[in-house]
């Protein structure tokens, strides 16, 4: 397990806030217990396990067909009762293991509907059986309402048949006794009670002789008295007697039927065992919905690389009354051991540090965290803070002492696989000594190899940080226009600690401003103004820089519609092509089926008729209308003003000339005997044999 220094510091860093949120997610008294003693582990294997299981569940959550855990009851004591001899469950009980056992069917034909799709959730259920045995047992004992069943046993239902009989009976003899007593006018006016479990008849006082039977009572005025009428007295007994039996048997039935049951005590503690586990797995994912937290990757090495990483409770409660929140990124790993946050106070220094210090409990206690996915957290063996004013009444320590104390224990106990927080380094003494100390404390850390991150003010430390290897600095942003801070970590770079700016945001008075800047030490103050300036224009770089990635990103959209529209006009051109080529080729065909019809009907005209120049004529109608060999001249004309023929072998790019329509191409590619000729914008798949060689004149 980790070890944490102080022993509060889990709570100092508000990780007692996230379990309280885990624990009213969580709904048995199982999955609460483990969500209040969460513990904080340092096994890769455990880790990865138990945030897999945690993501599995929480896709499950994002569909309507999830993991179906519906059993919530806590059901310790019927368990425990369960295993003693001689114990008799109660109806109600039994209907809860009966509800446990049916969960646990569901489950399972859960996972084995969805076959190895969560592999970390199935295997919680791998030792699980289903044992149908357990729900024939209740079932034939009780109802869903927990009821004994009248057929439970064969005496059950002969005693609750004759009760049924008997009641029938009492009902229909004292319906018989009010009507007469009411026409005899001796009922008051309520007519009837019910007394020491029996019913009795209400009668007037005054005529309470001469109704027989057992007085059983008398109203508050004495005006009513209540008598059990001898008529039914024994129907009455008969009941009583019959009640009691079917009391003594529903005993004996519970009884038999939680000796039975016990034999699957086992079962049934390992369901409900089962069931805890998801039940707080549930809490878990239920909790990572609603902070928006991810699965982020794990590492055995120590160090974090945090991407758009949000305090927890911060983004629930900016998220609750619809504020943004600023994320944060940070990397710490072998090579960049430390970073120093300076800038204002309230700007945000001391969050950035919880932040980190949550998380990497959250991550190390198994649970998602409100990162980018492609985060990394390493595993630390220690966590060491020292967080907000630690001064000890009952040690007589001053804060400072306290302060320093805790420093001792750091560099006593720290190492490479140490995480360390500390707030406001060197604060609490003289500026000058206790920076002189805070410079000393960090080459220390350094040595030991420790990650971990400083806040501070002092300017020693923020020179220190630029120059010793490992080391970095960070500064909180501030909008020094507006004179609010932005809460926004820049790594890199020192930060002001904004001292002016803020006393004037208070509204102290422009004199005493300007004489605290008169005594202040030129060379302390002209640093500082020097890292305001560089702040304030790394601040201005970074809105220029958000603008020109904007218009970058607008640049690329334009970019990728425009190629779009590119490619779509060409497919356009091609679908064109493709139809008009179609098209031509169709027509072709049509016609070349026309003319095979009528090359058959000339040749059979050739064979029979003697005037053979009659039949050339009509030959010559069909293969060559009148028009087309005039359009076919007029082509020729024309192009052998513009074309010449020179014949010779045809090649890839030269000019060529259809012998019949004299329509001129240009050869693009050739097989065998066929070739690709474009003419014009179009391409013509053609025989070579019908085309010549030519070239342009001139």
């Amino acid at each position: 397990m980790m070890q944490l220094y102080p022993a509060h510091a889990a709570d100092a860093l508000e990780f007692n806030k996230v379990s309280d949120l885990l624990i009213a997610l969580c709904r048995t008294d199982e999955a609460k217990e483990r969500a209040a003693n969460l513990r904080f582990h340092t096994k890769l294997d455990y880790l990865e396990q138990a945030l897999q299981q945690t993501e599995e569940y929480r896709q499950t959550l994002t569909g309507t067909d999830s993991l179906p855990i519906n059993f919530a009851k806590n059901i310790h004591k019927e368990l425990k009762l369960l295993s003693l001899k001689g114990a008799v469950l109660a109806g109600e009980q039994l209907m809860a293991f009966f509800s446990l056992t049916q969960n646990m069917h569901e489950v399972l034909l859960w996972f084995k509907r969805h076959n190895e799709l969560f592999p970390q959730l199935r295997a919680i259920t791998d030792k699980a059986k289903y044992e149908k045995t357990i729900l024939t047992i209740i079932d034939a004992a009780v109802d869903e309402s927990g009821i004994v069943r009248d057929n439970a046993s064969r005496e059950l239902m002969q005693i609750r048949a004759d009760l049924a009989q008997t009641r029938s009976t009492l009902r229909r003899t004292f319906e018989s006794i009010l009507r007469k007593l009411s026409k005899q006018g001796y009922l008051s006016d309520i007519s009837e009670g019910f007394l020491n479990g029996r019913r009795t008849v209400a009668i007037a006082a005054e005529y309470k002789r001469i109704v027989k039977g057992i007085l059983h009572g008398e109203s508050e005025t004495s005006k009513t008295v209540f008598i059990e009428p001898e008529e039914v007295i024994e129907l009455n007994n008969e009941i009583f007697s019959l009640e009691r039996a079917e009391t003594k048997e529903i005993h004996r039935i519970l009884q038999q039927t939680t000796s039975t049951l016990s034999g699957f005590h086992q079962h049934l503690e390992g369901y409900y065992h089962i069931m805890g586990i998801f039940d707080f797995i549930r809490g878990k994912a239920l909790l990572a919905k609603e902070m928006n937290a991810q699965i982020p990757r794990i590492s055995a090495h120590p160090g974090c690389h945090l991407i758009k990483a949000f305090h927890p409770l911060l983004f629930l409660h900016n998220k609750a009354v619809g504020k943004p929140t600023i994320p944060t990124n940070i990397l710490l790993d072998r090579n960049k051991r430390m970073l120093i946050i300076s800038g204002p106070n309230a700007g945000g220094k001391t969050v950035t540090m919880k932040t980190v210090g949550l998380l990497q409990l959250m991550v190390q206690a198994g649970l998602l965290v409100p990162v980018d996915a492609n985060s990394e957290f390493g595993i630390f063996k220690q966590i060491m803070i020292h967080i907000g004013d630690t001064q000890s009444i009952e040690h007589e320590l001053s804060t400072y002492s306290a302060h320093l104390n805790d420093m001792k224990y750091f560099m006593d106990f720290a190492n490479g696989k140490t995480l360390f927080f500390i707030d406001e380094l060197g604060s609490g003494s003289d500026p000058n000594l206790g920076g002189a100390f805070a410079e000393a404390i960090v080459e220390e850390l350094a040595h030991k190899h420790a990650l971990g991150i400083i806040t501070t003010h002092y300017l020693n430390l923020k020179v220190m940080a630029g120059k010793v290897q490992g080391i970095m600095n960070g500064a909180m942003t501030f909008d020094e226009e507006h004179l609010e801070p932005l809460y926004q970590l820049v790594i890199g770079k020192p930060g002001s600690s904004y001292t002016f700016a803020i006393a004037q945001r208070t509204g102290l008075s422009p004199k005493v401003i300007e004489r605290a800047r008169q005594i202040t030490d030129r060379g302390h103050f002209k640093l500082d103004k020097m890292l305001l300036q560089t702040e304030q224009q790394s601040v201005r770089l970074s809105d220029k820089e958000k603008s020109l990635v904007k218009l970058m990103e607008e640049n690329e959209a334009l970019k990728e519609k425009y190629e779009q529209l590119i490619d779509k006009e060409k497919k356009k051109q091609q679908h064109e092509t493709l139809k008009l080529q179609n098209k031509i080729k169709k027509e072709e065909l049509d016609y070349l089926r026309d003319m095979e019809r009528k090359f058959k009907q000339i040749i059979h005209d050739w064979k029979k008729v003697d005037n053979k120049q009659e039949v050339m004529k009509a030959a010559e109608n069909v293969l060559f209308k009148k028009k087309q060999i005039d359009g076919n001249q007029a082509a020729a004309k024309k192009t052998d003003k513009q074309y010449e023929t020179i014949g010779g072998k045809l090649e890839i790019g030269c000019l060529l000339r259809n012998k019949i329509n004299h329509q001129v191409g240009k050869l693009e590619s050739m097989k065998v005997k066929r070739g690709i000729v474009r003419i014009g914008n179009l391409p013509f798949n053609v025989s070579l044999e019908d085309w010549v060689v030519v070239r342009k004149k001139g």
